[in-house]
């Protein structure tokens, strides 16, 4: 991998035409039937939805606690099915990790070099320190949690923080201040934020902290998240991610193209026909 994660990824939004990312988190109890619950069914659908949902996709999110709730074969699954991926397809590692800096370490070992992820998502809690590991791979990527999707996510991460003149920080939000700080850390072009499109006005709040970051959005599918704001707010303005093809957007759809394999005479053809869907929903606006 000799160019950045940014640039391969604009390389591939450009070749595909949108800015969807296909999420992946087979839920046994969710398969379509034909597909039994355990592992070798999980990976027959996975590698299904791969074959039908990766031509219209930018990239693709393997969530790892689908894997790792099947044990040491879930795992050994999920490193067939990143094997299977092509190289010039993006794959971001849904881990959300974030630890001290030696545990951290060994999560870049891991991630980066066992499973071969391109990208990976982190938590800020435990600071600059924590990520540092993570980011210092100049060829892989951080997606840093800032402002998420799920219903909960206003509990702590709306609370107010104090101004920190040392940064010219004035008094925000705690997401805010996340971006704020995500925007000056790592050696430079590797690093982005997790944004919900659930939250339209406060991912239009962190794009004018961060113009520069990649956004990797979720919760526009089942959760009913404005895929229009993602568009409009996702795209970065200035470089580093704003200098290439869809300003370093990724909008992920998960079970809403995986879901509509239920109930559906051929799932490979209705996979196909609900990714084709999302990536017309979802094009790279330049």
């Amino acid at each position: 991998m000799t160019d950045g994660f940014l640039a391969r990824l604009g390389a591939r939004t450009r070749r595909v035409g949108s800015v969807l990312c296909l999420g992946i988190d087979p839920d046994p109890a969710s398969l379509p039937d034909g597909f039994g619950g355990d592992v070798a069914g999980v990976e027959a659908f996975c590698r299904l939805l791969l074959d039908a949902g990766m031509p219209r996709a930018a990239a693709v999110k393997p969530n790892l606690a689908f894997f790792e709730a099947l044990g040491t074969d879930g795992m050994r699954a999920l490193e067939r099915i990143r094997a299977a991926i092509p190289a010039d397809v993006p794959v971001i590692a849904d881990a959300k990790r974030g630890d001290i800096g030696s545990t951290a370490a060994r999560h870049a070992v891991a991630l980066y070099d066992v499973l071969g992820a391109d990208a990976l998502t982190a938590s800020p809690y435990l600071g600059s320190e924590a990520i540092a590991p993570l980011l210092e791979r100049v060829d892989r990527f951080v997606y840093v949690l800032c402002r998420t999707s799920n219903p909960g996510a206003s509990e702590l991460q709306d609370l107010r923080v104090a101004a920190d003149p040392a940064i010219a920080a004035p008094e925000e939000a705690l997401y805010l201040r996340v971006a704020r700080r995500a925007v000056g850390w790592g050696p430079g072009s590797t690093v982005g934020l997790v944004v919900g499109a659930t939250a339209p006005a406060e991912m239009e709040a962190v794009r004018a902290v961060a113009p520069g970051l990649a956004f990797l959005v979720p919760g526009v599918g089942s959760q009913g998240g404005d895929a229009a704001a993602a568009l409009r707010h996702g795209r970065a303005t200035a470089p580093p991610a704003g200098s290439g093809p869809g300003g370093g957007l990724l909008v992920n759809v998960s079970r809403g193209i995986a879901g509509a394999a239920t109930g559906a005479a051929d799932p490979g053809v209705a996979i196909a026909e609900a990714a084709a869907g999302w990536a017309a929903r979802l094009p790279v606006l330049e």
